[in-house]
């Protein structure tokens, strides 16, 4: 799943451009962002921070990486591979 403050609309033309094949999320009143610790203080838009989470909402991992996204990919599946996910 992916989240974003991005609008519904604008998530979905994202998710076409690119047939991500999982759910993106709006969070436009950065309410996840807070409670995730992803927002920041000012004008500037959240941090990029991908958190791995298991099938039992168990946390298995962060990524963080202001300017490679593929980085968060990459470390992810890196993240399930090592237990075998």
């Amino acid at each position: 799943m992916g989240i974003s403050t991005d609008p519904v609309d604008r998530q979905k033309e994202f998710d076409e451009r690119n047939n991500l094949g999982f759910p993106l999320l709006s969070d436009p009143d950065k309410k996840v962002a807070t409670a995730l610790g992803a927002k920041r203080r000012g004008p500037l838009s959240n941090r990029r921070i991908s958190y791995v989470i298991d099938t039992d909402r168990t946390l298995l991992g962060i990524v963080k990486s202001e300017t490679n996204m593929l980085t968060h990919a990459d470390n992810a599946l890196a993240i399930l591979r090592e237990r075998n996910i």
